[in-house]
């Protein structure tokens, strides 16, 4: 019997039962391994503070609406969307994927999955990676989306404010793109991961005034770009006041509630600094007619295939299936002791 999470409230996990369609010719059966847990936008729905749980988002006129009646309610059962596979069974039609073979996601923390084969085939693992490195497909696609949003060139000097894993990722990413790497934040260990993966300088944003090192660090010019990717406000006030004159801060991080802590009138008015969103449901305009999402998704894989991107130590928590709740609550209270959670099926 297939199992899936479900989120029946704020902070009210279950493990519910669910029924599978029988394989068609044309598709594959996948039996999940494993499912990371995203700590921006997963955790908002866990706690019922993510927009959309509270207002209405109204496609056509891209606004969140007051109403009645909320876009997303509980409780909510797709659940989830970093996962990684292996196909157990093929239908009669398919010839090119073979049971054994890996394949990465999104379909949601639950134990199995009918695709149809050209899923299958835009989603196979490359060989011989370990396909625990599926479970990044997604993050890592948004933190190289907004490396590419961050219009990074080679020689340049990049500010990452943020160590999560998205932040992690994104640091790796800058790297491999030939800039050097100032990583920002306030937890000890991220800043020792963020070592260990090579970084430039880290800095302690509880220990040392951020904006003036950086400005030390780069002749008092300041950071050709900035990145936040922690989703505070204050740590984007820090980006936009250690930016160059003219230069781009990119704003990756899922604020919540209102954007305390920024003095718009000072730095970024003066600066003329360039403040870009950047975020997975759209591309760079200037690249959409060759970049999409889901060769975001292939990319982030593929890059691990290839070594430019050294993932699989950012995992810091892995707990069997059973223990999904447990993990939740573990995420709630003590975020700072995790970079990426892992469920094992």
């Amino acid at each position: 019997m297939p199992f899936k999470i479900v989120v029946n409230n704020p902070f009210e996990i279950s493990i519910q039962a669910y029924g599978l369609p029988p394989l068609a010719d044309h598709e594959v059966h996948i039996k999940t391994l494993f499912s990371g847990i995203s700590a921006g936008t997963e955790m908002s729905q866990y706690r019922g503070t993510s927009p959309f749980l509270n207002k209405q988002w109204d496609p056509i006129t891209r606004l969140f609406l007051e109403s009645s009646q909320s876009s997303l309610t509980y409780p909510i059962d797709n659940f989830g969307y970093e996962e990684s596979g292996v196909v157990s069974a093929v239908g009669k039609s398919v010839k090119d994927i073979h049971p054994g073979q890996y394949i990465f996601g999104p379909w949601g923390h639950k134990t199995d999955y009918i695709a149809d084969e050209s899923y299958a085939r835009d989603h196979l693992m490359p060989d011989g990676l370990d396909p625990i490195c599926g479970i990044f497909s997604h993050i890592g696609a948004v933190a190289l989306n907004g490396v590419h949003d961050a219009h990074i060139r080679i020689g340049e000097t990049v500010a990452v404010f943020g160590l999560g894993v998205l932040g992690q990722i994104v640091c790796q990413g800058v790297q491999a793109s030939g800039a050097k790497v100032i990583a920002v934040d306030l937890i000890d260990s991220r800043l020792k991961t963020a070592r260990k993966m090579g970084v430039f300088q880290t800095l302690h944003a509880g220990e040392v005034d951020v904006v003036q090192r950086i400005k030390a660090l780069t002749g008092e010019k300041g950071a050709d770009v900035c990145i936040e990717v922690s989703g505070s406000t204050i740590a984007l006030q820090q980006a936009i006041r250690s930016a160059a004159y003219s230069a781009r801060v990119v704003a990756m991080g899922f604020f919540q509630g209102e954007a305390k802590g920024l003095f718009l009138g000072e730095e970024f008015h003066h600066n003329r600094i360039n403040l870009v969103c950047s975020q997975i449901s759209g591309t760079d305009p200037e690249l959409k007619y060759r970049w999409d999402k889901l060769r975001l998704w292939q990319t982030a894989i593929q890059l691990q295939a290839d070594g430019l991107l050294n993932l699989q130590p950012l995992i810091t928590h892995r707990v069997p299936f059973s223990q999904t709740a447990e993990l939740f609550d573990l995420i709630d209270k003590n975020p700072t002791e995790i970079i990426q959670s892992v469920i094992e099926f």
